[in-house]
């Protein structure tokens, strides 16, 4: 276990769903396949406006007889209202459940087994690691009876960044951006076959057409990190925005023509006095 690193996510907050219409409750909601949960594997999902506008999106996991959600615990009172404003007569119950479960990132070579923990691997990229939901008050104790290495926030931060992901609402523009403009096909957010949910229309519609013309990308910097929402130019064209960052890697909404027309000019793009170079991710398919 030395080799594996783990990470208490603080900024994540947890609701359980629960009762009998809970499976096809949250299957008619949110982006993805509910009948490929299983007790071995999670799935990453969005949830969106009935324009296809993200919202939120999160980790669904299954606990027993609950599913479990795991979001953005700043953001958790919005999703919730939305939850129960959709249950309507759907004998399901909604709980948070934060204050009970620690959320824990687990990264390196090697796979976890923890005792008291639902230990899933991240449905996004494998070079992700591994998601972990504890009982919060026994979390540390158990992670250092493990052998694992206590790793930072910034630890966290610096993995994805280099791949590249993003972070909920911190990268994705609540109610502006679209799942395929995040990458969520990419990283197995969104099933095009489940049929109907909030927001399908427009994204299999986007899907058909190939209709994307903006993709969240990693940015090296070379320069001061540019703070979020600054504006990208491409010679003093709007080329996109930038969202979060750590050190020399960040993640930006770039357009597809510009950063296409940056590699080929050999021009960097700009924001604010620091220079960005797009970098397409291995898993990338766009």
């Amino acid at each position: 276990m030395a080799s594996l690193t783990s990470v208490r996510l603080e900024n994540r907050g947890v609701i359980v769903a629960e009762g009998t219409d809970t499976e096809n409750f949250l299957q008619g909601l949110v982006s993805n396949d509910i009948r490929r949960l299983g007790v071995d594997n999670a799935l990453y999902a969005g949830l969106l406006t009935p324009q296809g506008k993200y919202l939120h999106d999160f980790f669904l996991i299954r606990l027993g007889r609950t599913v479990a959600i795991e979001c953005e615990r700043s953001r958790l009172a919005d999703l919730m209202r939305r939850l129960v404003a959709y249950r309507l007569r759907a004998r399901v119950s909604l709980e948070d459940v934060s204050d009970r479960y620690a959320v824990v990132s687990l990264f390196g070579a090697g796979t976890p087994r923890l005792e008291t923990a639902s230990v899933y691997a991240d449905p996004r990229l494998e070079a992700l690691g591994w998601r972990a939901l504890m009982p919060r008050d026994d979390a540390d104790t158990e992670l250092e009876k493990a052998g694992i290495t206590r790793g930072s926030a910034a630890d966290y931060d610096s993995l994805r960044l280099g791949l590249g992901v993003p972070d909920g609402s911190r990268d994705i523009l609540v109610e502006k951006s679209f799942l395929l403009e995040a990458n969520f096909e990419e990283l197995n957010g969104v099933d095009f076959d489940k049929g109907c949910y909030i927001g399908q229309e427009n994204t299999t519609r986007q899907k058909r057409r190939g209709a994307v013309r903006k993709r969240l990308m990693r940015v090296d910097i070379e320069g001061a990190p540019p703070p979020p929402d600054t504006q990208i130019t491409l010679a003093d064209k709007p080329a996109g925005t930038m969202r979060s960052s750590g050190g020399t890697t960040g993640i930006a909404l770039l357009r597809l023509e510009h950063v296409a027309r940056a590699e080929a000019s050999g021009e960097p793009l700009r924001a604010g006095d620091a220079r960005l170079k797009p970098i397409k991710p291995e898993w990338a398919r766009y």
